[in-house]
C-alpha cells in the first residue's frame, strides 16, 4: 500500500514538473516572439493556442485600457457580448487586483466567466481577462490562474511598449519636422532690416511654439520700382513651409514677367490650386510701389488688412480678393491704386498679432490697432514695431496663439 501511495506522489510530481516546463516553453516562445517585434495578431493569435490546446479555457475576453475605456482584443467561445456590456463589466470589478472567481456573480454577464484576470501595474488597471469553461481545480488551479496572469501580463507589456515605442518614434519625427520647417522659414524670411534713399523697412517676427506659415517678403524690381508681400498659409510644419518656399519662388518668377498685380494673384491662385488640391490656401497682401510716379497698387487676397498712415490719418487698405487656392477662379478681384505721400509709413501683419489666450481682448481689436497707429506714426519702422508689440504686451495679459509678424515700411 505504501508503495502505491510513493507511485502516485511521484506520478503527481513527474505531471507537475512537466506542466511546469510547458508552461517555461510557452513563456520562452511568447518573449521570442516579442523579441522579434512580432506583429500584435500574431501575439495574441499565440495567447488563444495556448489557452486553448494547453489549459483548455473554452470561453475568453481580453480586454485593454485604452483612453479611459477598454478595447476587446482577443475574444473566442461562447456568445459575443457587445463592446459596451464588456466595458461595463469594469465597475463591478476596478477593485480586484488578483485573479477571483466569477461563479454565481451578481452580475448577469459575470456569471457566465470562472475567473476574473486583471492586469496592474502599481495603481492603474492596464487590462484584465474573463476566463469561462474553464475546469482545472484542486491544487493545479492557482498554479493555471497564476500563469494565466503571468502569460496575459507579459503580452500587455509587450504591447505598452510597442505603444510607447511607436509614440517616441512620432515625437522624433515631429520634432524633425519642426526643425526643417524651422530651417526652411529662416531660409525664406532672411531679411530684418532694408534702408535706402527712398524706403526704409523693419521687420520682426515672433515664432509660436509650433511653426506656422509667416511669409514676407521685399526686393527690387527695376530702379524705380519695388514690391513687397507679407502671406499666412494654412497649416504647420514642413508642409506649410515648403508650400511657402514654393509661394515665394513663384511670386518672385511671376514678379519678373507680369507688368500688373491681378496678373501676379491670378497665377499664383492657380498654382497653389495645383499644388494642394484645394486643401490648402494662403490669405496676402501683396504691393508695388513706383517710386517716380509715387503709386502704390495693392491686392488684399483675404488678409488682415494692411495700415497706410500719412499725415496723421490712419487707413486700412482691404481691395482685393478672397485667399489664394481656395477656389478654381477667384470670385471677384478688384487691384487698388492710392498716390503716397513723402514720409508715409505702411503697416504689414499677419493674424497672429490679433489672436491672443486671453479674456481681456476688450482692449485690442483692429480699431484699437488703427488708432495706435494715427498715435505713433511718425516713428522709424523698427521703433514703431517695438512699440506696438510693448503696448500689446501692456494691455492684452495673454500670450499670442499664432505667429507674430510684422513689417513696416517708410517710404520718403
Amino acid at each position: 500500500m505504501q508503495n502505491n501511495n510513493d507511485s502516485s506522489g511521484e506520478d503527481e510530481l513527474i505531471r507537475l514538473l512537466l506542466k511546469r516546463q510547458s508552461e517555461l516553453n510557452s513563456l520562452l516562445e511568447v518573449t521570442r516572439a516579442i523579441n522579434k517585434n512580432t506583429p500584435t495578431p500574431t501575439l495574441i493569435q499565440m495567447l488563444e493556442v495556448i489557452l486553448k490546446n494547453y489549459l483548455q479555457v473554452g470561453k475568453f475576453r481580453f480586454l485593454i485600457e485604452k483612453d479611459g475605456a477598454y478595447s476587446c482584443i482577443s475574444k473566442y467561445g461562447g456568445d459575443i457580448e457587445t463592446a459596451v456590456t464588456l466595458n461595463q463589466t469594469w465597475a463591478h470589478l476596478n477593485k480586484i487586483r488578483s485573479p477571483a472567481e466569477l461563479t454565481g456573480h451578481a452580475d448577469n454577464v459575470l456569471c457566465r466567466y470562472n475567473y476574473f484576470i486583471p492586469i496592474y501595474h502599481k495603481n492603474k488597471a492596464l487590462a484584465f481577462a474573463l476566463i469561462g469553461d474553464f475546469n482545472t481545480s484542486g491544487d493545479m488551479l492557482n498554479n493555471d490562474l497564476n500563469f494565466i496572469q503571468t502569460l496575459i501580463n507579459v503580452i500587455v507589456v509587450a504591447l505598452e511598449n510597442k505603444k510607447l515605442f511607436r509614440e517616441r518614434l512620432q515625437a522624433e519625427r515631429f520634432q524633425r519636422e519642426m526643425e526643417l520647417a524651422v530651417e526652411v522659414q529662416n531660409m525664406l524670411i532672411p531679411l530684418r532690416e532694408h534702408k535706402e534713399e527712398g524706403v526704409e523697412v523693419g521687420a520682426k517676427y515672433l515664432p509660436h511654439q509650433d511653426i506656422g506659415g509667416d511669409y514676407f517678403d521685399f526686393f527690387r524690381l527695376n530702379e524705380n520700382e519695388f514690391l513687397w508681400c507679407i502671406a499666412d498659409v494654412s497649416g504647420k510644419g514642413i508642409s506649410a513651409a515648403l508650400l511657402m518656399a514654393n509661394f515665394q519662388a513663384s511670386l518672385h518668377g511671376l514678379a519678373a514677367i507680369e507688368e500688373d498685380l491681378t496678373s501676379v494673384v491670378e497665377r499664383l491662385n492657380k498654382i497653389v490650386i495645383n499644388n494642394t488640391k484645394g486643401e490648402r490656401f494662403i490669405t496676402l497682401f501683396l504691393a508695388k510701389y513706383n517710386e517716380k510716379t509715387r503709386k502704390l497698387n495693392y491686392i488684399n487676397a483675404g488678409h488682415n488688412p494692411t495700415i497706410l498712415y500719412s499725415e496723421g490719418e490712419a487707413v486700412p487698405l482691404k481691395l482685393g480678393t478672397t485667399m489664394i487656392g481656395a477656389f478654381d477662379e477667384l470670385p471677384f478681384l478688384n487691384e487698388g491704386e492710392i498716390d503716397i505721400e513723402p514720409g508715409s509709413l505702411i503697416f504689414n501683419y499677419t493674424d497672429g498679432l490679433m489672436d491672443y489666450d486671453s479674456q481681456n481682448l476688450k482692449n485690442w481689436d483692429e480699431d484699437k490697432l488703427l488708432e495706435f497707429v494715427a498715435l505713433n506714426g511718425e516713428l522709424n519702422p523698427d521703433e514703431f514695431n517695438e512699440a506696438l508689440m510693448g503696448h500689446i504686451n501692456h494691455v492684452v495679459k495673454g500670450k499670442p496663439i499664432d505667429d507674430i509678424t510684422l513689417l513696416t515700411l517708410r517710404i520718403s
